[in-house]
């Protein structure tokens, strides 16, 4: 037997090997304490309804994959990848990459805002000492 044709066997294994009822039971678990935790914060006003969307949506994507497995095995098998913890890694990874995207994006226009703001604020000063020299100068006379 090849290595090309034991390596497929292997990884038909690794997709095919049985879940156990614990792992399943313990993933729903967090996966619906998640979807408790965005619904807290946004009731708490601790997130913001912009966001609520995109936790919630990752949070009920989580509770069906917990329930439904065999979905995240056609997915890996889709993706070629080895394991499905595998391929949650990926997917998590690509969420991360998005967040951390989405947050660059929003830092760099809060830094042109701040930047706006503070010429405004120097151009508002330099008119106000100009008024205050004027004004000084107008209690002289």
């Amino acid at each position: 037997m090849d290595e090309t044709t034991t390596l497929a066997r292997l990884r038909e294994l690794f997709l095919d090997n049985p879940d156990l009822e614990h792992t399943r039971w313990l993933a729903l678990s967090i996966s619906l304490a998640l979807v408790a935790a965005v619904l807290w914060l946004v009731r708490r006003r601790r997130l913001r309804e912009e966001y609520t969307p995109i936790w919630l949506l990752v949070s009920v994507a989580l509770v069906f994959v917990s329930l439904r497995l065999d979905v995240l095995r056609e997915l890996t098998r889709a993706i070629g990848a080895w394991t499905p913890s595998s391929t949650l890694f990926f997917l998590g990874e690509l969420f991360l990459v998005a967040i951390c995207l989405n947050y660059a994006v929003r830092l760099s226009r809060a830094g042109l805002l701040i930047k706006d703001l503070a010429q405004e604020i120097a151009i508002l000063r330099a008119q106000m000492d100009k008024l205050a020299a004027r004004s000084a100068e107008l209690e002289r006379r």
